[in-house]
């Protein structure tokens, strides 16, 4: 079973080991990773920990040759051949609704990569995995995210305390936003 996702300029294949180098780059660096939970990851050796046990999580659907056996999904994003951002998708337990996540390269800013490669998630979710629910969260701060989730025509629905950011020793506020489709 051949997993991939592409659009007019994107491809976005399973996330996994082999993207060591270009997910420790991003995720690793403190002004790529300021407003994440569980970012930055300050050494190799935990971004290679998380790559593996994503790659388990795709080996499940390639064994039962069904998406559905996943319980999440996390896409490398290839942009002209290079590996510039992920997109995650959690499903709750009904798997009815999903958590959308995303990072993108601070190298590859300002060129529209995510917002493209969410859209493409989103018809993923709806159409291969029967998802037409989607939540996001985001540092109430993180002006870009919530911008972005707006732009995607998601709606802010809550506003919560008791964010940990991994980079900061502050609680913090969170935005929750959601997207019926």
């Amino acid at each position: 079973m051949e997993i991939e996702i592409k659009t007019p300029r994107l491809t976005l294949k399973p996330l996994g080991p082999a993207y060591l180098e270009t997910v420790h780059q991003y995720a690793g660096d403190p002004e790529n990773a300021k407003y994440m939970r569980d970012l930055p990851s300050e050494k190799k050796e935990d971004t290679l920990r998380f790559l593996t046990r994503v790659a388990k999580e795709w080996e499940k659907a390639e064994k039962a040759q069904d998406l559905n056996a996943c319980a999440y999904y996390e896409f490398a994003v290839l942009w002209e051949g290079r590996h510039a951002a992920a997109i995650s998708l959690y499903p709750d337990e009904t798997r009815e609704t999903a958590e959308l996540g995303w990072i993108t390269n601070k190298a590859y800013w300002g060129h529209g990569i995510a917002f493209e490669a969410v859209q493409a998630v989103l018809r993923f979710a709806a159409d291969e995995l029967h998802i037409h629910r989607f939540i996001a969260h985001c540092d109430t701060e993180n002006t870009a995210s919530f911008r972005f989730m707006e732009k995607l025509g998601m709606t802010r629905i809550a506003e919560y305390g008791g964010r940990h950011n991994k980079g900061s020793d502050e609680e913090r506020r969170e935005y929750e936003y959601e997207l019926k489709i």
